[in-house]
């Protein structure tokens, strides 16, 4: 099993085939491993709701 890297977790996830080949079509286009493309993504999504939403305060516990 590979090492861990600081700072993240490891999590499965199970998407739509299609996305799947889409994301990894744009990592691709992006220089970046389909991993990362998602985690890009993801992180796209957080922005997006706190910038409608507000700020997501998380404690030390979360």
């Amino acid at each position: 099993m590979p090492a861990a890297i600081p700072d993240r977790i490891s999590t499965q996830i199970r998407i739509n085939e299609t996305i799947y080949k889409k994301t990894k079509y744009i990592a691709t286009q992006e220089s970046r491993n389909t991993n990362s493309q998602i985690e890009y993504f993801i992180k796209l999504g957080v922005e997006a709701y706190e910038k409608e939403h507000g700020t997501i305060s998380l404690s030390e516990s979360d």
